[in-house]
C-alpha cells in the first residue's frame, strides 16, 4: 500500500510535497501518493492577519491526518502553529532550503534602485515592516495569492503570462519557494538576514504524522528510535541542524505569543559548537524595531528551546510588546 501524503493543492505545495515524498520513498522503499486537502487559507480571501494568521493553512491537513485520510502531511514550517496538535508529531524536518526573502522587481532593480513612491507588494506584516524601515519612501501594499499570481503583479518578469496585470513595481517572496518552483530567475535581489530577518522556520518543511507512526526522538539528543518503514524513513530524512535552528526560532515565537502574521523575524544557525539566534520585533509602520542576538552551546532540542525562550524574554524586557501586538 502506498504511503498517503497530505498536501495543499497550490503549485508550490504540490511541488514541495512531491519532492519530500520522493525523498521518503527513496529511503523507505515504499510508494507514495499525494492526497490534496483544501485548507481554510486556500478558500477564504483577505489578508493573512484578517484570516487569523497561524493555522489557516494547517487545520484541514491535521484533521485529515487524525481521520486517517492520509499518513503524513507536508507543511511549510513557517505556517505551522507553535502549539502542537494532540495525537500528532512533527516527525521529520528535512534540511532547510534558502531561508532568505527576495525582491522580484521590474527591470531587475534592487531595493536601493527603486524610485521613490514605487509600489511593492507583500502579504507579510513582517516583510512590510522591514521594507518600510529600509525604504520609508516606498508604498508597501498588502497582497494575497499564489506565487504566480504575485509575480504577475510585476511587469516583465520571466515566465509571466502576457495578460498578467503588472500593476506593481516589485514583490517580496521567499527564496525557497521560488527555487522549488524553478523560478529563481525572477529574483532581482536576495535579502541577507542583516537587512531582513526571515520568518521563523522559513525555508524549512515539516513532515507531520500520527504519534504512533513517528520515530521516538529523545529531546536530550541521540539517535531516533524507529519501527516500521515509514518511521525509519522519517528518522532518516530529519536534519539535526535544521531541527535545532527552527526549534529555537519557534520557541521564541511561542514565548512572544506571536503568530505567523506578527511582525517578528528570527533566524538561527549552528556554527561549530554554538547555536546562534537573531530576532527582531518591528512596529508595523517600520518606524521602530528591536533586534537582539543570543547563542548557546546546548545543542539539543531542550537547549534550542531555552535559547528561544531566553531571547524572547530579552526582547520583552526591551519593550517588544510596545512595538507590536504580541500576546506575551
Amino acid at each position: 500500500m502506498a504511503v498517503r501524503i497530505g498536501t495543499r493543492g497550490s503549485a508550490l505545495a504540490l511541488t514541495q510535497s512531491q519532492q519530500t515524498a520522493d525523498l521518503l520513498a527513496g529511503v523507505g522503499g515504499f510508494t507514495t501518493e499525494l492526497v490534496r486537502i483544501r485548507t481554510e487559507g486556500d478558500v477564504r480571501t483577505g489578508s493573512l492577519a484578517s484570516l487569523g494568521g497561524t493555522g489557516v493553512f494547517v487545520a484541514a491537513l491535521r484533521e485529515a491526518l487524525l481521520a486517517d485520510r492520509c499518513d503524513v502531511a507536508i507543511h511549510s514550517l513557517k505556517d505551522l502553529p507553535t502549539t502542537g496538535e494532540p495525537g500528532l508529531s512533527i516527525a521529520a524536518i528535512p534540511a532547510r532550503a534558502d531561508h532568505r526573502d527576495v525582491l522580484c522587481a521590474r527591470d531587475g532593480l534592487t531595493l536601493a534602485q527603486l524610485p521613490a513612491g514605487s509600489k511593492v507588494g507583500t502579504g507579510s506584516p513582517r516583510r512590510a515592516a522591514q521594507l518600510r524601515a529600509l525604504r520609508p519612501d516606498l508604498e508597501v501594499l498588502d497582497i494575497r495569492g499564489n506565487v504566480d499570481t504575485r509575480l504577475g503583479r510585476v511587469p516583465g518578469l520571466p515566465g509571466n503570462r502576457e495578460d498578467a496585470p503588472g500593476d506593481l513595481d516589485a514583490v517580496v517572496l521567499a527564496a525557497a519557494g521560488l527555487a522549488r518552483l524553478g523560478r529563481s530567475e525572477v529574483v532581482s535581489e536576495y535579502f541577507e538576514p542583516e537587512a531582513m530577518l526571515p520568518a521563523p522556520g522559513q525555508g524549512a518543511l515539516a513532515v507531520e504524522c500520527r504519534v504512533e507512526d513517528a520515530p521516538e526522538r529523545p529531546a536530550h539528543g541521540g539517535p531516533a528510535k524507529a519501527e516500521g518503514a515509514l518511521a525509519h524513513a522519517l528518522a532518516a530524512v530529519d536534519d539535526a541542524d535544521t531541527r535545532l535552528a527552527v526549534t529555537a526560532e519557534r520557541a521564541l515565537l511561542a514565548r512572544l505569543e506571536a503568530g505567523c502574521a506578527a511582525p517578528v523575524g528570527a533566524y538561527a544557525r549552528r556554527k561549530g559548537s554554538m547555536l546562534h539566534l537573531d530576532a527582531v520585533v518591528c512596529a508595523v509602520d517600520g518606524t521602530a524595531s528591536l533586534r537582539l542576538t543570543k547563542a548557546t552551546d546546548g545543542l539539543t532540542e531542550v537547549g534550542a528551546t531555552l535559547l528561544g525562550i531566553e531571547l524572547a524574554e530579552d526582547l520583552l524586557a526591551g519593550g517588544a510588546a510596545d512595538l507590536a501586538d504580541l500576546g506575551a
